[in-house]
């Protein structure tokens, strides 16, 4: 075939700028995904008729590959792909098409997100109908350096009935690993649950599928009349103020608080585009602060129509309009016939035997049997390590989220204890204990330092962000630190050796999900 070329210009500068926009790798791979879905919905009619046995269905992988040399990132689908009529617009900056009422708007999706992970990308695709795959690489720095204003096209035949479209990004910037790819599969499946669970979507993340559970709902008499029977606290939520401005969806109580859960989900044309995964959106004057059982039990969707969205589809652009969507909100949501924030405050849940017996039969299978896998591989080297005692000094290079002092009197001395939590991302130490008496001179007061880590892989398994939890873990910290204080007072040697081996086991041995 004759070699052909792609218009990549005006602008091909921008395209170095791209990697430096304010993406969470969430919100970029979404782009692709948005792509996907809206070529899919596009084109369901000729999808169907190559598909007569019903088997066209939107499948979208993505494969994230630290292994390979180099590590990329690949996402592929069997949408209609990119046709011929397509191509020039697809793969110029801010290309805007046509049809903006789909999920792809700003035409910059594809080029933004692939521009933010990666320094080189490649796109393989065929169109269904067009007897050819094209093939088009980016190589951003070649591109910007050489002012290249077209690349070429490879192109090999392909089967007229053939459809899909590969992205390919080599040696991403932001690679997830770890606990972000974590985050990743928890807000992909948020982003989309809408699609996956009217299975419009088959969206899979290293080849597992994501699925979507939704939290089970408060089922509990109103709080003020606990005789009266049970009702399920939900609600149909729709109202319109104008403009053609509108908003319709449900809002309920959690059954079991969680602050990780709790929030609503503001969808747009299928997706959500805000409060997504553990990042809810929770608005003051709805949920009020953290400390209140609000903020730990309402949650819901909305699906807001005639609003627009940021160019990365990570938030709305509410104008003067976020104030009266919040009064309206507030006033359907605590209406008389079911008063979701007066029962979400107010209610206190009962915990029966048989949900204690429950909860503890699972806690305790689920932590044998890390024990049981863990253990032998960890213990070896925890057990062989040198013991140690309590600093003198406390750490000075954790970046602190929040502490405080206090003085007490014990025993005719004068203490100053400082509390501390830092979300050192780095930490090898859930728990940090200083003593300024573990040096040989006495000092007055005597300076205690419990200092105990959010970036912990630990804290942020279980209990980064829930109140609840993260006062009880903090104060099993402090019991800890002071007991370690007290037995090298009553002549135990190298008293921190316990908290060491406490530190090293909760890291690798309890923090796996």
């Amino acid at each position: 075939m004759p070699q052909r070329t792609v218009d990549i210009k005006p602008g091909v500068s921008v395209l170095a700028v791209l990697r430096h926009l304010n993406y969470k790798p969430w919100y970029a791979l979404a782009e692709f995904v948005d792509n996907s879905i809206q070529s899919f919905l596009s084109n369901r009619t000729p999808l169907a008729a190559v598909h007569p046995d019903g088997s066209c269905a939107l499948r979208v992988e993505i494969d994230i590959d630290s292994s390979a040399p180099p590590p990329r990132i690949i996402i592929r689908d069997n949408a209609a792909g990119i046709s011929e009529s397509e191509y020039g617009r697809a793969f110029r900056p801010a290309a805007v098409p046509e049809d903006r009422s789909g999920l792809a708007e700003f035409g910059m999706g594809m080029k933004s997100a692939a521009c933010w992970f990666a320094p080189r990308w490649s796109v393989r695709t065929s169109a269904l109908g067009e007897r050819v795959a094209r093939t088009v690489y980016f190589d951003i720095g070649n591109i910007v350096n050489d002012q290249i204003e077209e690349l070429v096209i490879e192109e090999l035949y392909a089967h007229i009935d053939s459809h899909y479209t590969e992205i390919i990004l080599e040696d991403p910037f932001h690679m997830p690993v770890g606990r972000t790819k974590g985050k990743l599969k928890e807000h992909l499946t948020d982003i989309y649950r809408d699609f996956i669970r009217k299975e419009t979507l088959d969206l899979r993340l290293d080849g597992v599928p994501l699925t979507y559970r939704q939290p089970n709902i408060l089922n509990a008499p109103y709080f003020k009349t606990p005789t009266k029977s049970d009702i399920e606290w939900r609600k149909k939520i729709s109202f319109d103020f104008g403009n053609g401005l509108s908003v319709h969806g449900f809002a309920a109580i959690l059954e079991t608080g969680s602050t990780r859960k709790a929030g609503f989900s503001l969808f747009r044309r299928g997706r959500v585009i805000q409060g997504s995964g553990d990042d809810g959106y929770r608005p003051r004057q709805i949920f009020g602060g953290p400390n209140r059982f609000t903020y730990q039990r309402l949650f819901g969707e909305l699906h807001l129509e005639g609003f627009d969205v940021s160019h990365t589809k990570d938030g709305f652009r509410w104008d003067e309009n976020e104030e009266p969507f919040l009064d309206l909100l507030r006033e359907h949501l605590d209406s008389e016939e079911m008063p979701l924030l007066k029962q979400s405050d107010g209610h206190r849940a009962h915990v029966t035997s048989r949900q204690i017996r429950s909860v503890a039969q699972r806690v305790v299978k689920a932590t044998t049997t890390l024990m049981k896998q863990r253990l032998p591989e960890v213990l070896p080297a925890i057990a062989d390590a040198p013991t140690v005692g309590t600093a003198s000094e406390p750490r000075q290079d954790t970046p602190v989220v929040a502490d405080r002092t206090f003085e007490i009197r014990f025993r005719d001395s004068n203490w100053s204890i400082t509390v501390q939590l830092n979300n050192d991302l780095n930490a090898r130490e859930w728990l940090y204990v200083s003593d300024s008496d573990a040096a040989s001179v006495r000092s007055n007061p005597r300076k205690l330092s419990i200092q105990v880590s959010l970036g912990h892989p630990f804290m942020v398994r279980f209990v980064q962000s829930d109140p609840n939890d993260l006062e009880a873990l903090l104060r099993v910290a402090a019991a800890l630190a002071v007991a370690e204080v007290l037995a090298r007072d009553s002549g135990v040697r190298q008293a921190g050796t316990l908290r060491r081996n406490i530190n090293d086991l909760l890291r690798e041995a309890f923090s796996d999900p």
